[in-house]
């Protein structure tokens, strides 16, 4: 117990791990990068693909070091042993710790005081979608009504925030521009979820683009899954902006399942909902969750003739997939036009 007047230490670190060549890390270094992170703590939650939070709280003592003492310790660790750079955010929430991680700069620490008045300054002037939670169009509304700062949405009482957003979601977003979340940091194990990511060669707004992109991730999250005899329960769709700001979503599936146009239409939908009409996307991850044994998952029987051949063509691609490699076959829709080329136009009828 922190005894009266003790000055209160941060406890959670948010770790955002890259190669260092500056691209992603994949799914092995990623489960020896969570087993690093356990060598301090056991209260470790995997972020797939690239990420996770960690509450040090309880080691702080027996390594005789502050938070950002831990995090200065993974990072050399993780650099010298498995040649990863790792971002990291402190903060005495999981909230706080992923917006220091993003104020940090690459492969650097980023350290937020526990102190109200310091969070109250660190958070003052950050945009609105800066809170996590708060979208492209919950930011919208709140600057409709002049709350496009943190600090503003912080003064605002939290009956107009109701009004705007939602009693839940006012509630939540009052608390947390005053740098309050409850949220605990929940121990999992990254087996459980499977990930995939595309980044973008360019910040990118086009949402036909975005779309081709999630095809593609969703199709090969259902190749996964189907050849590790896997099925998805949930989806999660998370969004790295320009500005390193992210938005995650996550959408529960109608039932247990590999199959690509059914992971496709739930990610189409996660998109869709978020309102991007001019974001500039630097990143798109999606993870399919709450995994379960394939036999487990029910396929409803239809007299539709289109959703069989659907089906079988999807099993005769995993067949070339295992003789040919990943890449041998992939959806048309990946491809979309040639950049720079006209498509032709069609003869007109007489």
């Amino acid at each position: 117990m922190t005894p009266p007047g003790a000055r209160r230490s941060p406890g959670t670190l948010y770790v955002r791990f890259r190669t260092a060549a500056d691209g992603p890390v994949d799914a092995r270094q990623y489960e020896q990068l969570l087993g690093l992170i356990g060598q301090f703590t056991p209260v470790v939650q995997a972020l797939p693909p690239d990420a996770a939070l960690a509450d040090v709280r309880g080691a702080l003592r027996y390594f005789d070091r502050d938070a950002a003492g831990i995090a200065a310790l993974i990072r050399l660790r993780a650099l010298a042993w498995h040649g990863v750079r790792c971002t990291i955010g402190v903060g005495d929430n999981p909230q706080l710790a992923r917006i220091a991680a993003q104020d940090a700069p690459p492969g650097g620490i980023r350290s937020v005081p526990a102190d109200p008045r310091a969070v109250a300054a660190f958070l003052d002037r950050r945009p609105a979608s800066a809170l996590y939670g708060v979208g492209p169009a919950a930011a919208r509304a709140l600057s409709a009504y002049g709350l496009d700062s943190i600090g503003r949405i912080a003064a605002a009482p939290p009956a107009t925030l109701q009004r705007i957003l939602g009693a839940r979601a006012g509630r939540a977003v009052s608390e947390r521009a005053r740098g309050i979340d409850p949220t605990p940091v929940t121990p999992n194990a990254a087996a459980r979820s499977i990930a995939a990511e595309h980044r973008f060669a360019h910040d990118e707004l086009d949402p036909d683009r975005r779309r081709r992109a999630l095809l593609c991730l969703a199709d090969e999250l259902g190749a996964r899954l189907r050849a590790s005899g896997q099925a998805a329960r949930a989806l999660t769709l998370t969004v790295r902006y320009a500005d390193r700001s992210t938005t995650t979503r996550t959408r529960r599936l109608d039932g247990p399942t590999a199959h690509g146009p059914a992971l496709t239409a739930a990610a189409y939908a996660l998109h869709a909902a978020l309102g991007l009409q001019r974001a500039r996307v630097r990143t798109l991850a999606l993870r399919a969750e709450d995994l379960c044994r394939a036999e487990h998952a029910a396929r409803q029987l239809t007299f539709d003739p289109v959703d069989d051949k659907a089906h079988r063509i999807e099993a005769a691609a995993d067949r070339a997939r295992a003789r040919f490699g990943a890449t041998a076959v992939r959806p048309a829709g990946t491809f979309g036009p040639v950049p720079g080329r006209t498509p032709p136009r069609r003869p007109a009828r007489s």
